[in-house]
């Protein structure tokens, strides 16, 4: 829970400092972009159980 804390942090830090620089943020524009990364999460989540489930 630790590291989700830091990372939301650290994204909150990168958010304002980008905003206060004019630059565009670095990340996805729209909430599809943030569904899209999740999904390649759990789809690397599921490939671990896949491959451990195949091994026995």
């Amino acid at each position: 829970m630790k590291e989700v804390v830091l990372a939301l942090v650290a994204g909150l830090i990168v958010g304002i400092l980008f905003k206060f620089l004019r630059l565009p943020i670095p990340a996805p524009p729209v909430l599809a972009g943030v569904v899209g990364i999740v999904g390649v999460y759990i789809g690397g989540l599921a490939g671990d159980w896949l491959q451990n489930f195949i091994r026995g």
